[in-house]
């Protein structure tokens, strides 16, 4: 059989361009719990509503989704105020979505917990997690790639921080992670780990092994040390400023930094 090759050529493009559109990987965000850290502010509404500069706080880890070329995305959320996400979202049209699926957690399991309820919408398809008040500066599409080619496993997004006792903090040896440990009162390193993790579809069978911590929830940090003793866990350092938006302190940071960003790009009202 002959072929055209200019026809050849032109199948070969439309290939590179269908590759290059997105990532196979698919998209969870964590915005449950009850913010109470946050109160009164919190006392009427979910925390990842709550305003950061000129956009709900959801928007924040939705488009930095979007903009890794995840596209398949679930928000796990609870509480009374659990429907307001519909109303603000709906199928995510604004973000170039064809829809967004939504999961109900009960109560405030913790971050492990809430993720579970993500199972059945993971299908084995290997997952980008990200909390629902975490603000990034920069795109996290490489790192996601970069996740996606190894194919198993996890990976941990890091950022040098001035206090990293507030934060799980890893320990170090070269492109190794020794050990994450939960808001260290002496830290092994100064960095943070994020709240955006990587993972494979085992994380859903170390979640069913985990106990509950002092607080009674089920912590991501033992998640990702189950991780580190298999030897599967990979970390990168975020390019870029990050940020949370779970006290008032780092609420007022985050809509300053977006705040700041925006005005380097023009964009600032």
């Amino acid at each position: 059989m002959e072929f055209d090759s200019a026809c050849i050529h032109r199948v070969k493009i439309v290939i590179i361009v269908k590759f290059s559109a997105g990532v196979g990987m698919k998209g969870v965000i964590l915005a449950g719990g009850l913010g109470t850290r946050l109160r009164p502010l919190t006392k009427v509404t979910n925390k990842h509503l709550l305003p950061v500069f000129n956009k709900p706080m959801i928007y924040y880890p939705l488009e930095t989704l979007v903009d890794a070329g995840i596209t398949d995305i679930m928000i796990v959320t609870g509480g009374s105020d659990a429907g307001d996400f519909l109303r603000l979202l709906g199928n995510g049209k604004q973000f170039g979505l064809e829809q967004i699926n939504y999961a109900y957690q009960e109560g405030e399991g913790g971050i492990a917990e809430a993720l579970s309820h993500a199972e059945y919408f993971a299908d084995q398809e290997l997952l980008c997690v990200i909390l629902g008040d975490n603000l990034v500066e920069k795109s996290i599409r490489p790192y996601v790639e970069d996740f996606e080619r190894i194919g198993k496993g996890a990976k941990i997004l890091l950022k040098e921080v001035e206090d990293p006792q507030r934060f799980g903090v890893p320990e170090l040896n070269g492109k190794r992670v020794i050990r994450i440990e939960e808001k260290p009162a002496v830290p092994k390193s100064c960095y943070a780990v994020t709240g955006i993790y990587m993972y494979d579809s085992e994380v859903f069978d170390i979640v069913k092994t985990l106990k509950p911590s002092n607080r009674g929830e089920l912590e991501i940090t033992d998640v990702n040390n189950a991780y580190i003793e298999r030897n599967l866990m990979t970390y990168d350092v975020l390019d870029g400023w990050w940020t949370d938006a779970g006290t008032f302190d780092s609420l007022l940071k985050a809509s300053n930094l977006v705040a700041e960003t925006e005005r380097k790009l023009g964009r600032g009202r």
